[in-house]
């Protein structure tokens, strides 16, 4: 029993960094790329694939691996679209900032009164 839920956390674990790994490739192929065309963004998408598909998909239940498993379905669906190359590089690189942004805001807490920690020195 045990080790049936070790294989399972190890087929999500790959599938999540999979996932990351498909991510992070189109993004650096959208920022670092002079000439963009949707041509050449449908071949990156093609050779990303190959990667996630060696993966079995898995249903994930943590809301910014929901979100990050929602951005590769779209930047997917975009291998298809007639969009021009900048709006889709665009609304990629967005979503991705918003996705990074709500990771980073349960990272770090801010204090709320970070000054009056220090009144009981006086």
């Amino acid at each position: 029993m045990a080790s049936e839920k070790a294989v399972d956390n190890a087929q999500r674990l790959r599938y999540i960094r999979a996932l990351e790994r498909f991510h992070k490739s189109i993004l650096s192929y959208l920022m670092n790329t002079p000439e963009l065309s949707n041509a050449g963004y449908a071949k990156k998408i093609e050779n990303s694939l190959k990667v996630l598909q060696r993966v079995d998909e898995i249903a994930l239940y943590k809301g910014d691996l929901q979100d990050l498993q929602k951005l590769v379905k779209k930047i997917i669906s975009y291998k298809e679209s007639d969009k021009n190359i900048e709006d889709i590089k665009t609304d990629i690189l967005y979503s991705s900032n918003q996705l990074e942004k709500n990771k980073n805001a349960r990272r770090y807490k801010k204090d709320k009164h970070s000054e009056s920690k220090y009144d009981d020195w006086e």
